[in-house]
């Protein structure tokens, strides 16, 4: 025999990296406790930023729990769509009796000592609540006040769609969304048809929308067409209905519920999410996820820079008694400078920080800062008017 050369190139899943912390994500599964694989009993967190360090966590994909398995494939599907990702993955015991308080996703957030910025919280056998909304936005608001912020996207069970609640969107709820779209082929709709899966639980498609997540800059809007395309080729919901199988007007109802699922576009390939809804009013400034990590990045990057400052003097002008010129334009620049970032970055298309001097700091030892920044907004509907004409 001939001499040869034979070099055959292998996947070595060496985790990706990406600047900052935007891409640091959460995803928490609530199991039952005989289902949760025997590295998660204790450590019910722990970073996984591969697929094959999933499986050694014992999050495999020929499980004997449906709920593993179902896990295993959301975190295929996220690691699909950004290899980079900084993962946190929890698993936790399924509460006994009706309520829930969403409480674990603090433990997360401790665990990776506030750095999560987007957390996926899994739920597929469990019916969709106002409840459940108002304890996970509780649980966010309380995070927010640790200076730990972060969104959540909540997948629960779909029963049946066309029974879905329509009014559960409102104020304050700007850092829950709701996923009720999953894949109609391949190893989604196979773990839905699996026979295992005697309740009908949902199987989501929170794993692809996590991933858009994450992998978006925290101004960018995940149902851009052009950028964020999901890789699901059969959309569908919850139940197991297929997109292509749901009247309009219903889909419309849904999207104005403030529900996100998958969508095609006539002449488009693939399909898309459907928007990037929060669950807070259709009015509010942060009714779209890309503004809600917008600011929270803003306010993070503002209290890095002015927390130093903290405990330092401050001057007056002695003839007026105001803040000194010097002081107020020190501050300002300290302030302007994680927006100035931003702007750069492309996350902002403006911003300003203004100090009024004539605030009486020598009573108050408070200095009042006021801020404003001017986002970037996103292109949601266009209108084109054509028509024949003599000349152009």
């Amino acid at each position: 025999m001939a001499t040869s050369l034979n070099i055959q190139r292998q996947n070595g899943n060496v985790p990706k990296s990406l600047p900052g912390e935007d891409h640091i994500t959460g995803f928490v599964a609530y199991l039952p406790a005989a289902d949760i694989p025997a590295a998660f009993k204790t450590d019910h967190v722990q970073p996984l930023s591969t697929i094959d360090a999933a499986e050694a966590a014992g999050i495999k994909e020929d499980a004997a729990s449906w709920g593993v398995r179902v896990l295993h494939y959301q975190l295929s599907e996220l690691y699909r769509i950004n290899p980079a990702v900084s993962l946190y993955v929890a698993i936790f015991e399924k509460p006994q009796g009706g309520s829930q308080t969403f409480a674990e996703i603090k433990t997360v957030q401790n665990f990776a000592a506030g750095r999560i910025r987007q957390i996926g919280v899994w739920c597929g056998d469990r019916t969709l609540s106002g409840d459940d909304l108002t304890a996970l936005q509780g649980v966010a608001d309380a995070l927010a006040e640790e200076e730990a912020e972060l969104s959540i996207v909540y997948a629960p069970k779909v029963s049946t769609l066309s029974t879905m609640p329509v009014n559960l969107a409102g104020e304050n709820k700007s850092r829950v969304s709701v996923v009720i779209g999953q894949a109609g082929s391949g190893k989604g709709a196979e773990l839905f048809n699996d026979k295992t899966n005697t309740g009908k639980a949902s199987v989501s498609g929170l794993g692809v929308v996590m991933g858009l997540l994450s992998s978006a800059k925290v101004h960018q809007c995940i149902a851009w067409i052009k950028e964020f395309p999901t890789g699901v080729s059969l959309p569908a919901f919850g139940d197991g209905t297929l997109l292509r199988d749901v009247d309009k007007a219903l889909l419309e109802t849904l999207d104005t519920a403030r529900y996100l699922f998958f969508v095609t576009h006539t002449g488009q390939a693939g399909s898309y999410m459907n928007d990037s809804h929060t669950m807070d009013s259709a009015i509010s400034d942060y009714a779209a996820i890309e503004s809600v990590r917008s600011m929270d990045k803003a306010v993070r990057g503002i209290r890095t820079y002015v927390k130093p400052e903290l405990g330092s003097n401050v001057y007056v002008d002695p003839s007026s008694g105001q803040l000194a010129s010097y002081t107020v334009a020190h501050l300002e620049t300290v302030a302007n400078q994680a927006l100035e970032t931003m702007e750069r970055a492309g996350e902002l298309s403006g911003y300003k920080v203004e100090i009024d001097p004539a605030q009486d700091v020598a009573s108050t030892s408070l200095v009042e800062f006021v801020i404003k920044n001017v986002a970037v907004p996103v292109m949601r509907h266009v209108r084109i008017k054509i028509g024949f004409a003599k000349s152009v």
